[in-house]
């Protein structure tokens, strides 16, 4: 719990010994390795408040009466049940957060198409992400992400890098684009890292326009409007359809 692993409940645990005479026994409660050794019985019982998860024995004797079984077992609720108390005065339920020791993984899912742009030619976009932020990633082909790292702000760097280059545009969406590049039908602006789209010159504006340049320089900030996506998977977009 203290580690922020999302248990169900507590959950504590006891070992148990026997020590057999011709005519007697004596059970043993919370045994350490010298009577684990000498004894004839090693009874492993783990459990919450309301029953026992686990058990485990060994025993050197040929078998246990149903008495001693009984006993032992009352014996280590009782004892599970101290031991409980104790630690549910120092912590009672698991923390919200992970500790920052603990290492993490964090899933996220790409459209399989979309590995080799993530991967990049010869690996140097993937090594890039991985030198940038020192997590641990794993591509399966299925588009399924895994990325480990103990630094949480880290990983929450190397998704935010993953959604950027596998990001699509989407028809009706509005971005604040940059202008990249200026032809005489039109500016090629920038919607965000990798994608790049059409603003035609009568797109620009819904007042005629004689040259690009009068009213859009590169660098400049416009927002658009994405009105189409061919088959090729190239863009247009539109200023006018934000002033109609």
């Amino acid at each position: 719990m203290d580690a922020g692993v999302p248990i169900k409940a507590p959950v504590a645990g006891i070992a148990m010994g026997l020590v057999t005479r011709e005519d007697s026994y004596t059970i043993l409660t919370d045994i350490q390795g010298m009577e684990d050794a000498l004894g004839d019985m090693d009874f492993k019982v783990a459990g919450t408040k309301e029953g026992i998860t686990a058990i485990q024995m060994d025993i050197k004797i040929d078998g246990l009466t149903r008495e001693i079984i009984e006993e032992a077992l009352e014996q280590a609720r009782r004892g599970r049940l101290e031991i409980m108390n104790h630690m549910l005065q120092t912590i009672d339920q698991p923390r919200t957060e992970l500790s920052a020791y603990a290492p993490k993984v964090v899933t996220m899912t790409i459209k399989p198409d979309k590995i080799r742009d993530v991967i990049g030619p010869g690996g140097k976009k993937i090594n890039e992400i991985i030198d940038e932020t020192g997590v641990k990633l794993d591509i399966e082909q299925d588009g399924t992400i895994f990325i480990g790292a103990v630094d949480q702000a880290m990983i929450n760097r190397a998704r935010e890098i993953i959604e950027e280059i596998t990001r699509e545009a989407e028809v009706g969406q509005t971005y604040q684009a940059t202008v990249k590049r200026i032809e005489k039908y039109g500016a090629f602006v920038g919607l965000f890292p990798g994608k790049d789209a059409l603003l035609h010159i009568s797109q620009i504006s819904k007042n005629r326009i004689e040259k690009v340049e009068d009213v859009l320089k590169i660098g400049d900030t416009i927002e658009v409007k994405i009105t189409e996506i061919d088959k090729q998977g190239r863009v247009n977009a539109s200023h006018r359809a934000l002033e109609e």
